[in-house]
């Protein structure tokens, strides 16, 4: 098997147990981890989301873990398909999460990127509707904090 298809599996399954754990295998992400991984998302750290900020170190993933589950609950995970080419993967899909705080529920289509070296997770970079989230985890109904991008 090639390394592409090596890293397509690595995260087929990864994301199988993600989603049917409901967030619960956390572990897989930290075991999947190099320790210099640089973990970005799209909404850098906003006020309602500041688990999101640029992680840099494996040592300090765990705290994106950590604020997402404190504050969420999720609803589904799915990965529709799978790209690569050379050290990179990409996984297209939609997921969907309530708010422990506010109630609200946002569903919004999501694209993780993936880079591997050695079989392990260097950089990792998730792109979705951060106006939907910013919206949903908002304790009140005001527009999303300045600087997100939907």
């Amino acid at each position: 098997m090639s390394k592409i298809e090596d890293n397509k599996r690595i995260l087929r399954e990864a994301y199988a147990r993600w989603s049917a754990s409901k967030g619960g295998s956390v572990g897989d992400w930290m075991a999947l981890a190099d320790n210099d991984i640089t973990f970005g998302s799209l909404a850098e750290g906003a006020e309602v989301m500041p688990f999101t900020a640029p992680i840099h170190g494996k040592e300090v993933l765990r705290s994106y873990f950590d604020g997402l589950l404190a504050n969420w609950t999720m609803i589904h995970y799915t990965v529709d398909e799978y790209v690569a080419e050379g050290n990179s993967v990409v996984a297209i899909g939609s997921t969907a999460w309530t708010n422990k705080q506010t109630g609200k529920t946002v569903e919004t289509r999501k694209v993780d990127v993936w880079k591997f070296k050695n079989g392990k997770a260097v950089e990792f970079y998730e792109y979705y509707d951060t106006a939907k989230v910013a919206a949903a985890a908002a304790a009140t109904s005001s527009p999303p904090t300045a600087g997100m991008v939907a």
